[in-house]
This record gives C-alpha cells, sequence and structure tokens, in this order.
C-alpha cells in the first residue's frame, strides 16, 4: 500500500501501551503527562492532533497475576486498565484514544499485519533456548542479566530457562537497513545518549527475536497454529496502528493507516527503547509501512535519591500524591524540575519549595498584587495603553518580544524545564521591574502616564507566561487568562486552542482596555511543608 504524505498539520503520538499487571505507577504517569503537554502544545501551534495511550494486556506475566488475585485474566485486565484511565483523568490528561490489546478489532490487525510479514519470508519456526525474564517478557542475554541470572530491571527476579519451539522475526535480516535509517535520520531516536545505546547495540549485530510463546493461554494465537501465542511486543506494538482506526471503520490495516499514520512521535521510557528503536521500525519495514518520525525515550524516577521498589517501601503512588496536591502542581514539578530525557528524582520538600517559589510567590504574587494596583490606581480597568505605546527599549518587552519562539522551540525539542525557566525568567524580571518602578511612588508623584504603561507591561508579561504555561498548567493559566478578561478555559482542549492559537496569543502586546478584568483572587496557595515527625 503506498500511503500519500500526511498532512503537514497532523500531528499523532502515543505513551507505550502501559503493561496492566498491577496498577500504574509515577513512571507511567511522568510519560502521560509529558505526552499531554506535547499535545496541547501541537494544539496550540494549530495542528491537529492525536494522542493514542492505552494499555497492553497480554502475556505470561498478566496470566499469573490474575491468578494471583483469584481472577480471571479479562476481568483482572478491566480493573486494571480502569486505573489508568481514572488517573489520566486525575492529571488533566485529555487523551484522544485509549486502546486495549484485548480489543477484538485489535486481534484483526494484529492477523493482517503478521500475514504481511509472513508473506515476505520474515517469520520462521525455530527453537528458543535462554533464559526468559517474565516480568519484562523478554528473553535475556546471559551478559544482561546478574548474578544467579537476576534481571537488572527486576533485581528480585530470577529468569527462568527456556528452551521450546518458537515462531522467530528474521531481525538480522534489517540490520543494514536499520544502521542506514539511524544515519540518514539522526533525530530519529532522542535524546542523543538514547541514540547511542542503540548504535551500540545493534553494531555487536542483530539477532533475530521470538514472536511467540507456547503453554501461553493469555494472548492471540498465531495465524495458522494455534499451539502458539503471539509475543506480548508484536501483539502490543501494533496496538499504535489500532488505535488509528476510526470508530465505525471495518478493522483492516489500510482503514487503520489512512488517516494518521506515519506517527509524528513515540514517548516512552527507556527500558523499553529496544522494542520501539530497533524491533518496531524492522517490523514496519518488513511490512512495507512508512516509519514513525521519533522515538524519544525518557529516564527513570527516583525518590529522594534512591530508586523506588516495592521491596525498598519507597514508591511514590501518583493516586496518594494526587489525592494530596493538585494536577497542576504534580505536573509543573515533574516537567520544570526533571530534564525530560535525563533520570529525575521526586523529594516532597523539594516539590513543595519549587511550588511556592515559582508558582505561589513569583507568579501568583505578581498577578494579585499587580491586579491590586489597578484596582487602585486605574479604577480597576486595563490602562488605556498599547504595544505601540511601549519603548523597544523596555525590559519587559524585549524579553516577551523573543520568548514565544524561545519556548515554541523548546516545547518542540522535549525540554519543557528549558520552556519553564525561559518564562519564570520573564516573570522574575516582572517582579523586579514592578520593584524598580515602584508605581506607588509614581503615583504619588501624579504620574499616571508612567504608572498606567508601568501596570500593563506586567499584566502583558503576566499574560503571556500563563499562555505559555498553558499546556503544563493549564487550571492556573485558565485562572489567569480569566482574571485578566478573557473566556478562554486552557483545560477544553480543542477548543481553546482555536480561541488562543499561538499566532495570536503568542504574540506580546495582546491585552486590551477594551477587556473588562475579572475577580482578582490568589492563584495558587502556598502549600505547608509536612509536620516532621
Amino acid at each position: 500500500m503506498n500511503l500519500v504524505d500526511k498532512k503537514e498539520n497532523k500531528f499523532a503520538l502515543t505513551t507505550p501501551l502501559y503493561y496492566v499487571n498491577d496498577l500504574p505507577h509515577i513512571g507511567s504517569a511522568y510519560t502521560t503527562m509529558a505526552a499531554d503537554v506535547v499535545a496541547r502544545f501541537q494544539r496550540l501551534v494549530g495542528n491537529s492532533v492525536l494522542l493514542i495511550t492505552g494499555t497492553d494486556e497480554h502475556g505470561q506475566k498478566i496470566q499469573r497475576s490474575a491468578e494471583d488475585k483469584g481472577e480471571s485474566p479479562q476481568d483482572f485486565c478491566d480493573r486494571m486498565s480502569a486505573g489508568f484511565g481514572s488517573l489520566w483523568e486525575l492529571l488533566d490528561i485529555k487523551h484522544d484514544r485509549f486502546i486495549r490489546t484485548t480489543n477484538v478489532r485489535h486481534q484483526g490487525i494484529v492477523k493482517e499485519f503478521f500475514q504481511r510479514v509472513w508473506d515476505q519470508g520474515d517469520i520462521y519456526l525455530g527453537q528458543q533456548k535462554g533464559w526468559y525474564c517474565v516480568s519484562c517478557e523478554e528473553f535475556k542475554e546471559e551478559r544482561e542479566l546478574l548474578e544467579d541470572h537476576f534481571c537488572p530491571l527486576h533485581p528480585n527476579k530470577q529468569a527462568e530457562w527456556r528452551d521450546e519451539e518458537n515462531y522467530f522475526f528474521r531481525l538480522s535480516k534489517y540490520q543494514s537497513q536499520l544502521e542506514e535509517l539511524y544515519k540518514s535520520q539522526p533525530d530519529f531516536i532522542q535524546p542523543p545518549s538514547r541514540r547511542n545505546e542503540v548504535l551500540k547495540f545493534v553494531e555487536q549485530g542483530l539477532q533475530d527475536f521470538s514472536i511467540s510463546r507456547v503453554n501461553v493461554d493469555w494472548g492471540f494465537p498465531v495465524p495458522g497454529n494455534s499451539k502458539h501465542t503471539l509475543y506480548v511486543w508484536f501483539d502490543a506494538l501494533l496496538g499504535y496502528v489500532t488505535a488509528l482506526l476510526p470508530e465505525d471503520a471495518e478493522a483492516t490495516l489500510d482503514n487503520a493507516l489512512a488517516e494518521w499514520w506515519p506517527i509524528s512521535l513515540h514517548l516512552i521510557g527507556k527500558d523499553i527503547l529496544r522494542f520501539h528503536a530497533v524491533y518496531w521500525p524492522a517490523m514496519l519495514m518488513s511490512a512495507n509501512l512508512p516509519l514513525p518520525g521519533r522515538v524519544f525515550g525518557h529516564g527513570f524516577l527516583t525518590k529522594d535519591g534512591q530508586k523506588m521498589g516495592k521491596s525498598l517501601g519507597n514508591t511514590l503512588d501518583p493516586f496518594a500524591l494526587r489525592e494530596k496536591y493538585d494536577a497542576d502542581a504534580i505536573r509543573y514539578y515533574f516537567l520544570k524540575e526533571i530534564e525530560f530525557g535525563k533520570d529525575g528524582d521526586f523529594n516532597e520538600i523539594r516539590f513543595i519549595n519549587v511550588l511556592n517559589a515559582d508558582l505561589a510567590n513569583d507568579l501568583g504574587n505578581l498577578l494579585n498584587r499587580t491586579l491590586n494596583m489597578v484596582k487602585k490606581y486605574c479604577g480597576g480597568q486595563i490602562p488605556q495603553v498599547v504595544s505601540h505605546d511601549i519603548s523597544t527599549e523596555s525590559p519587559l518587552k524585549v524579553i516577551g518580544l523573543e520568548l514565544t519562539e524561545k519556548v515554541k522551540l523548546a516545547y518542540e525539542a522535549l525540554a519543557f524545564s528549558q520552556a519553564c525557566e525561559a518564562i519564570l525568567f520573564l516573570v522574575r524580571a516582572s517582579n523586579k521591574f514592578i520593584d524598580e518602578q515602584a508605581p506607588w511612588s509614581l503615583y504619588k508623584q501624579g504620574q499616571q502616564g508612567t504608572v498606567e504603561k508601568v501596570l500593563y507591561v506586567v499584566l502583558e508579561s503576566v499574560r503571556l507566561a500563563a499562555y505559555l504555561l498553558s499546556p503544563i498548567i493549564p487550571n492556573i493559566s485558565s485562572d489567569i487568562y480569566q482574571q485578566l478578561g478573557f473566556d478562554i478555559n486552557f483545560n477544553e482542549s480543542l477548543s481553546s486552542s482555536i480561541e488562543a492559537p499561538l499566532c495570536v496569543h503568542g504574540t506580546w502586546g495582546l491585552l486590551s482596555s477594551e477587556q473588562k478584568l475579572g475577580i482578582a483572587r490568589p492563584i495558587f496557595k502556598r502549600i505547608e511543608p509536612p509536620e516532621s515527625n
């Protein structure tokens, strides 16, 4: 099938399809919050966006987890998958498609894709011998395992020896094509540290990998041989394709790929990099399909400087965190304080300090005191000032005129912390500016025109900062916008994107005296540190 180039204004992105052997953890939330920020920003730019998330529900690990709970695999998956959906709602994540690999339409897509790859001669029956980590659902090479064959990703789980008949995919056949892909498209794998990991792995020589299991009931049978069940990764990766199916369309590859393929961006954790950056493109090459635009593997999260784990008793439950703190607070900390792509740490005291400093003090107090001065010195009306009235040498205008392009580039590079820092630079400069200009003194001196210009440039700077932060903190940004007289809610992502496109609202000087200010109120309540024992 020859796919026409996707229209330039379409942007499809995915999170991983999360494995439902347990309820979502903070790492899953981290990836999905980042994906939501990208989707929101792309909508502001003017793109049609499709954000795909979902759950991977087959395999031996899930079968065993269900048995341990005394549930059927389907009932277990239903309960776990619902947990992911409810957490995304709590974190204000606006996904467009939620795909479950137990969806009956998914089986049709997997079967058709399998047949394509089979027809290429890229699937064969062989014997698999090796160490298998059930938690990873992956065969491991001896060199990858710890002492006594414990898995480095699951140090309390020993790999199991397997000697069984499996179907294999001819990954080795695509060695040179993959190397050419990485060479011709250096941005295909990001960040550079992940790209280097993949290059090193591929340089060692690719081996064919197993795509089926025997003695595993929970999954799709291999077409033509029901003794075998399709290996979870062959099944799960195709969930990205099934998710593209229009609701009323027949489950065929042509229908799934017609509008949104290829995916613009796969966002994943670095632990599943190999599957997305090596296996997946090779499978697509075999099926003669266009490849995704980018695969971005972010780092791991730690808590208080330590790796999280149930055995250590230091896991971070995202539901408990959300019960305690607002969605905007959680989103802001993880995206501003952690450089996306590197490992990052959660520490509750730092979390509180960052939020109080940035959102309560720098941004919140700035808006609050400026609105109070507008009420006191300008009769509660936005000053009758326009951008042309402000000197091009005004320090806030200088920053504001360049800020949107700087932040746009940061969002496009998934450098969320850089975007936040650039925006906060304007906010802090505004606080400094208002202290230096001292409008209260200018008012006493009868310099009403200067007072109005000072208050206007600060309010406009707050507006621009709120707008550019809206993909990360949509509720706070909506609150600021409404206090400034805009009837816009950034949590109604599609309508707000149409009402407030970047090409208009990203321009410094938009604030108008014709707008009626809303009621001034704090946008972020200071968080009191927990009492120490």
